[in-house]
C-alpha cells in the first residue's frame, strides 16, 4: 500500500519541488498540498493522511507552526507520523519536535530534498513507527556542544562511550563489535544510561532518541 502524504508549504518553488519529487516515489502518495496551516489543519481532518510533511515556518506567523501542529497531532491523531522540513539545521526545535515522544517523527533539511532517497527513507522511517533526525543537526550539535554541567556527568566514562556511539546511529550489535564486548553488555549499558538519564519507561527508540539529543546538547536547547 501506498503512504499517503499531506504537504504543507507556502513558497511556490518549493510546493513545486515537493509535488514534483514525492510523484517520483512509488510508493508515496501525494493527497493534497497547504499553503498556511489552517489548510494543513482542514486537510488532514478531512483526508486523514498517513504522515504529514510540513514546514516549520508557515503563515499565519511563520515562526514555528509546523512543531506546534506534530504536537497537536501528538494528542488527537498519535498514529499519524510527521516529517518536519527544516532550511537550516536549528536543534532547539529537533529537540520541541521530540518532546513528547519520538516515534513516528522525522526532522529533516529541506536541501536533502534534491535527494529523493533521503525523503524515502524518512517517509519510510516514520511510517514504519521509526525516529530520524538529520545528520546536519547531529553535526551542529557536536561542534556546539557544552557537557560541564550537563546530566551526563552521572555517567560513567564507558556509558559516555556508548551513548557517543548510540548518537552515531549505531545499533547495539554495531556498539559491541566496535567496543569488544557482547551485545548484553551493551544493553546493561543502555539500560542504566536510561536510568541514570531519567527517560522513563517509553520504547527504546524513543529513548534513543531523546539520550541521543541529550549527549548532543548544546546552550542553544
Amino acid at each position: 500500500m501506498s503512504i499517503r502524504v499531506v504537504a504543507a508549504e507556502d513558497s511556490f518553488l518549493a510546493r513545486e519541488g515537493i509535488v514534483s519529487i514525492l510523484g517520483d516515489l512509488e510508493d508515496v502518495e501525494l493527497v493534497e498540498m497547504s499553503g498556511d496551516l489552517d489548510e494543513l489543519r482542514d486537510a488532514v481532518e478531512r483526508t486523514s493522511p498517513d504522515i504529514v510533511l510540513t514546514d516549520i515556518r508557515m503563515p499565519p506567523t511563520n515562526t514555528d507552526e509546523g512543531i506546534r501542529f506534530a504536537a497537536e497531532l501528538r494528542e488527537r491523531h498519535p498514529e499519524m507520523g510527521v516529517v518536519v522540513l527544516s532550511q537550516h539545521a536549528e536543534p532547539r526545535y529537533a529537540m520541541a519536535l521530540f518532546d513528547a515522544g519520538s516515534d513516528r517523527r522525522a526532522y529533516l533539511l529541506k536541501e536533502r530534498l534534491h535527494d529523493k532517497g533521503e525523503l524515502s527513507r524518512a517517509l519510510h522511517d516514520v511510517a514504519a513507527g521509526r525516529a530520524l533526525v538529520d545528520s546536519r543537526v547531529v553535526d551542529k550539535l557536536v561542534s556546539a556542544r557544552q557537557r560541564d554541567d550537563s546530566e551526563l556527568t552521572r555517567l560513567t566514562p564507558r556509558e559516555l562511550e556508548i551513548l557517543a556511539l548510540i548518537a552515531e546511529g549505531r545499533s547495539n550489535g554495531s556498539i559491541a563489535a566496535s567496543l569488544g564486548i557482547t551485545k548484553r553488555a551493551v544493553e546493561r549499558h543502555i539500560n542504566a544510561i536510561f536510568l541514570k538519564l531519567d527517560l522513563g519507561e517509553a520504547e527504546d527508540v524513543s529513548r534513543r532518541v531523546k539520550a541521543a539529543l541529550l549527549y548532543l546538547g548544546s546552550d542553544e536547547l
